[in-house]
């Protein structure tokens, strides 16, 4: 903002003829372009400072005056060409930025020593507590996840603590803010909360003790009806239409709405929430549920679709509701699901149906869980070719809707990675164990609380096999790149380990981020020791965490190849590569053709049941096409056609 003069004789005059008045017109200042007569019915107490009154504003595309009429205001700074009306108790203790505009707006104010949602414990993962984030505005999800999940490490969460509490120092203030350009109108009470630039608050039932971070080029919105307490909601996000929020952080690129609930719950990146609750989750990356009567609690999840009426249950009626339950990237639940806490679901698996035993699926990954009889089954491996996983590796990076400056959740979006490779070797190894221990009387064994047909134990295992193995294949063949062509020695140096990478054997999936067990763990002793001291430090950190994830992977293959052939990688000749190609060219085109013929199943007959109504067959057919088009002319299937040409 820029300098301020004391407010002269001639220009209280017209304000006072204008129905203004003040508790002391010597603690009034304005600034350069202060128009006098664009100040009408407006009382003023303390100390204020108003800019230039002599521009316009835009709002709903339309351009409207800057001026200040019919309002309370009190310790205000006001930038250039602001526009405050119907403010009917008091705007009191914001700094409002150039541009801004408040509309009919009950109560504005900012208490001594707020901290706008900084510093507010979430209750996540477990509702009986012990998993507390405290939210911050630059908390990126990695961050969180340590804090909440990473408790046997009672240093780490020590250090985490101090590095929140610094971040809630720095915005700890006696003054709320109003960004430039954003708009606030038709709320009730605003109590404690920072509004960023560009942002638009139009209709929420009440705010309390929070922050909406925004920019120019991420602005976010808070619509009608919305409550929200104790909050934090990021840049580019939207929460509307009715939707409550109190202890809860919204992440970057959010959509929340239609009387969706919250409650002690964290959502980062991209996430979708309607209709449904959320209790004390951890919503990783791309987490949706869209539907009503569908209950998240108590659980940590990530590019998870939750169908509708899916439900978990945290409570044994002993101890209280103290149980917890993780559903690994990928996965998805069918329409009234339910599983009992604590349970773990494996990556990019399917739970159909009521399970009331608790299970660990954590490392079998592509799974279908179903509910027979009151038992739950598992069918291993079944979900790797179908065409719904394939679309989902490619539609999330297109669906990123972060715009802002900086993007705090750090993702890798690869479907196939050390990680879910690394959980597919120990699923071929414990299934290919049980199937060596059970005899041919036995129709199905027992594993970790799910139950598998004996005859699925030897193709699951080799499902798995063939999967890592062409892995493998396609990461060593994208390594020899065009080396192949030019020698021996030329591929000899592109398959060479990277000085840069780091090899561990076990990999996590820091909500979004896939990262080498021993990298996480050098990480973790570098916050340990101070030497991160802060949220800056912490995400330049992880940055490069992240920026290593190929150097990492390329040591876990180099190393994972070796394991399983008895042969090093740099010992591979030309001719084995090419032998290799020729390998992985075939495996791929049996997947393909696996996954076309799952695609060509929304093109049957059955597919088409209720289309040509009132029509012959022919108008049926016709119907079906106008409507959903056809298996050769869909756009996926033209793809996966082309990548089987290729």
């Amino acid at each position: 903002m820029g300098a301020y003069r004391a407010v002269s004789s001639e220009e209280i005059g017209v304000m006072e003829l204008a129905g203004c008045q003040a508790q002391d017109w010597g603690r009034v200042q304005v600034g350069e372009g202060f128009c006098a007569s664009r100040v009408r019915r407006v009382a003023f107490s303390g100390d204020i400072c108003i800019g230039a009154l002599n521009g316009v504003v835009k709002v709903a595309g339309q351009e409207l005056a800057a001026e200040l009429t019919d309002a309370v205001i009190a310790d205000c700074r006001l930038g250039d060409n602001v526009r405050i009306a119907r403010v009917h108790t008091v705007l009191a203790s914001y700094d409002v930025a150039d541009g801004a505009v408040i509309t009919d707006v009950g109560e504005m104010v900012t208490h001594a020593g707020a901290t706008f949602g900084n510093g507010v414990e979430v209750a996540c993962v477990n509702e009986g507590g012990g998993r507390e984030v405290r939210i911050f505005n630059e908390m990126s999800s990695q961050f969180a996840y340590l804090m909440a999940m990473h408790r046997y490490r009672p240093q780490l969460i020590e250090r985490l603590n101090a590095i929140a509490d610094a971040a809630v120092a720095s915005v700890r203030s006696d003054r709320g803010a109003v960004g430039a350009g954003a708009i606030v109108s038709h709320v009730a009470q605003i109590v404690d909360v920072n509004i960023g630039p560009a942002a638009v608050v139009c209709g929420p039932a009440g705010l309390h003790n929070g922050t909406i971070l925004s920019e120019a080029q991420a602005p976010t919105r808070v619509g009608a009806g919305v409550v929200a307490e104790d909050f934090i909601i990021a840049e580019g996000s939207s929460v509307d239409s009715g939707a409550v929020l109190s202890h809860a952080y919204v992440g970057q690129g959010v959509k929340m709405g239609k009387q969706y609930s919250v409650e002690n719950s964290l959502f980062f990146a991209n996430c979708e929430g309607f209709h449904g609750e959320a209790c004390s989750i951890f919503a990783g990356p791309y987490t949706v549920t869209h539907h009503k009567s569908t209950l998240l609690i108590a659980g940590i999840y990530s590019f998870y679709n939750a169908g509708s009426g899916t439900n978990q249950s945290n409570h044994m009626y002993k101890l209280g509701p103290v149980h917890q339950g993780m559903v690994q990237r990928g996965a998805k639940t069918g329409s009234f699901s339910y599983m009992l806490w604590p349970s773990i679901l494996g990556p990019f698996s399917v739970v159909i149906g009521k399970h009331l035993n608790n299970f660990d699926a954590g490392d079998l990954p592509f799974s279908y869980i179903t509910d027979e009889h009151g038992e739950t089954f598992l069918t291993p491996a079944m979900n790797m070719h179908t065409v719904g996983t394939i679309r989902d590796g490619e539609k999330w990076p297109s669906r990123d809707r972060r715009k802002g400056s900086v993007k705090r959740d750090l993702i890798r979006f690869e479907v196939y990675s050390p990680y879910l490779v690394g959980k597919m070797v120990k699923a071929e190894t414990a299934l290919q164990a049980l199937s060596e221990s059970v005899t041919k009387d036995v129709e199905q064994v027992r594993y970790k609380g799910v139950l598998i047909k004996r005859l699925l134990l030897r193709t699951g295992a080799k499902g798995y096999r063939n999967a890592v193995d062409l892995y493998l294949a396609e990461r060593i063949l994208a390594r020899a790149g065009d080396a192949v062509a030019q020698g021996q020695a030329a591929v000899q140096q592109a398959l060479a380990a990277s000085s840069a990478g780091v090899y561990s054997e076990d990999w996590a999936d820091l909500a979004g981020l896939l990262i080498a067990g021993e990298r996480l763990r050098q990480l973790e002793a570098l916050i340990e020791s101070g030497t991160v001291p802060n949220a800056a430090a912490f995400q330049s950190a992880f940055q490069a965490a992240w920026a290593a994830y190929a150097d990492d992977e390329w040591a876990w293959v180099r190393h994972t190849y070796q394991a399983r052939n008895g042969k090093a990688v740099d010992e591979l000749t030309v001719a084995e590569l090419d032998d290799m190609k020729a390998a992985r060219d075939k495996a791929q085109a049996t997947g393909i053709k696996k996954i076309l013929a799952d695609a060509e199943k929304e093109f049957d007959d059955i597919a088409a049941t209720g289309f040509g109504a009132d029509g012959s067959a022919a108008d049926r057919a016709a119907d079906f096409a106008a409507v959903r088009g056809t298996f050769a002319g869909n756009s996926f299937v033209k793809k996966m056609k082309a990548q089987l040409d290729q």
